[in-house]
C-alpha cells in the first residue's frame, strides 16, 4: 500500500487539509505516491499548483482518486463510501462511539478504517497524535475569542483616568486546550484561574501562573492515557457548587471537559450562570458532545437575559487553518513513516504493533 489519495470531507464548514505540499514531497521520497483532489487545500491556503509542485498528482474527481489509491487520507470521517473499493485503507477523524451505524457500514464494504482519535497517547505515538496538536490551537483561539467579545481589556491598564484591572478567567479542565488556553489568557495579562478533577496538574496549573482552585472531590484517577475519568452525580455536584462561586467574580469561563466517547458533562447550571456578572463570556468547548454548560447550542451564540453570552467552542482550530493543517500533516507524515516498510516500498498494516491495533477500527470485512 503506497498510493495515497488526500480528499476533502465535503464539509463547507472545514478549512483543513490533512496533508501540506511540504510533507507530500517528503512522502514522495519515500516512495508513496499522492493524488490529491483539486482545491482540496485551497481554505488552508495552499493551491493546487504548490502541491503539483511537491510532485502530487491533481484530479478534480472523487471517482478518479478512489480508483487510483489504496489509501484515503481526509481530515474528517465521510458517510459516502460509494466508489471506494474493497481493501482500501480509510484514514480520518472518526467518532466510532457515536457512528456505530457507519463503523458497521465500512465494515461490510471492506473498507479498513482508521480512526485518528484512537491513536494512544503513548511517547511513540506523540508525533502522531493529531487530537493534542488540534486541542492546544483550540485552546488557544478560545481565549483570543473572548477577549474579542468581552467588553473589557485582558491586561491591567493604568491610565491618567485611572487603574483597569485585569480580566478574570476561568478555565475548567487543564488538558491540552485548557493549558493552551492559561497560558495564552496570561500572556495577554488576565487573572487567571483554573481547575481540574486531577490533582496531579496543579503543578501544571501553577507553573504558567495560575491559580489552581482546589475541589475535594475524593480520591480521583485518570485514564491510562492520561484523560480524566467520568465523574459520579455526587461529585459533579460537589463541582458545581464549588466553582459557582469562581464564575460569578470571572469575565471569562472556558469549558473544555470532554469524556472520550460519552455526553459531556453539564459543568455550568443555568443557576450559576444567572450569578455571573453581565457581559460576561463562556466559551463551551464540548457543545458538539452534550456541552459543558446548560443552554449552549451547536449552531449559534446564546445572549442570556443577564446579559451573560455563551459561544459555541467546538472546532476553533477551523478558524486558524494554515498552523491547523500544517499540524495535521505532520502528524500524518510521521503515522505514513512509521509504518513504512523500506524494503518492500509498502505501508504495512500490523495488527500486532501497539499503535495500529489500537487505531484500526475495521479490517478484513470485520470490526475489531
Amino acid at each position: 500500500m503506497k498510493k495515497i489519495f488526500l480528499a476533502s470531507d465535503g464539509d463547507i464548514n472545514e478549512t483543513r487539509v490533512a496533508l501540506v505540499p511540504a510533507d507530500i514531497k517528503k512522502l514522495i521520497e519515500l516512495g508513496y505516491e499522492v493524488m490529491v483532489l483539486g482545491g482540496a487545500g485551497t481554505k488552508a491556503g495552499y493551491n493546487d499548483d504548490q502541491y503539483t509542485s511537491a510532485g502530487a498528482v491533481i484530479t478534480k474527481t472523487l471517482r478518479k482518486g478512489y480508483d487510483f489509491c489504496d489509501i484515503i487520507l481526509r481530515v474528517n470521517k465521510s458517510s459516502d463510501i460509494k466508489g471506494i473499493r474493497e481493501n482500501t485503507l480509510h484514514i480520518s477523524s472518526f467518532d466510532v462511539f457515536s457512528e456505530q451505524a457507519l463503523v458497521t457500514k465500512y465494515a461490510k464494504a471492506g473498507i479498513n478504517l482508521i480512526s485518528l482519535e484512537m491513536i494512544p497517547r503513548t511517547t511513540i505515538a506523540q508525533k502522531m497524535d493529531k487530537q493534542s496538536s488540534q486541542s492546544s490551537l483550540a485552546g488557544y483561539y478560545a481565549v483570543i475569542l473572548a477577549a474579542s467579545r468581552l467588553p473589557k481589556i485582558f491586561p491591567m491598564m493604568m491610565t491618567p483616568s485611572g487603574t483597569i484591572s485585569p480580566a478574570k478567567v476561568f478555565i475548567i479542565g487543564v488538558g491540552v486546550a485548557g493549558l493552551q488556553a492559561i497560558a495564552t489568557a496570561k500572556r495577554l495579562g488576565a487573572r487567571v484561574e483554573a481547575f481540574d478533577t486531577r490533582p496531579s496538574v496543579e503543578e501544571q496549573v501553577k507553573s504558567l501562573g495560575a491559580r489552581f482552585v482546589k475541589v475535594d472531590l475524593g480520591e480521583m484517577e485518570q485514564t491510562e492515557q492520561g484523560y480524566a475519568k467520568e465523574l459520579t452525580a455526587e461529585q459533579l455536584e460537589i463541582q458545581r457548587k464549588a466553582q459557582a462561586k469562581v464564575c460569578a467574580s470571572s469575565d471569562v469561563v472556558i469549558t473544555t471537559a470532554k469524556v472520550f466517547g460519552r455526553k459531556a458533562p453539564i459543568l455550568l447550571t443555568k443557576d450559576m450562570l444567572a450569578q455571573m456578572k453581565p457581559g460576561s463570556i463562556v466559551i463551551d468547548m464540548a457543545v458538539n458532545t452534550g456541552g459543558n454548560v446548560e443552554g449552549s447550542n451547536p449552531d449559534k451564540d446564546v445572549t442570556l437575559d443577564n446579559g451573560v453570552t455563551i459561544i459555541c467552542g467546538d472546532d476553533l482550530e477551523r478558524f486558524l487553518p494554515k498552523d491547523a493543517s500544517d499540524m495535521f500533516s505532520g502528524n500524518m507524515y510521521a503515522f505514513f513513516e512509521h509504518f513504512w516498510d523500506k524494503d518492500n516500498k509498502t505501508l504495512i498494516i500490523d495488527e500486532n504493533d501497539e499503535i495500529m491495533k489500537s487505531c484500526l477500527i475495521t479490517y478484513n470485512n470485520k470490526i475489531r
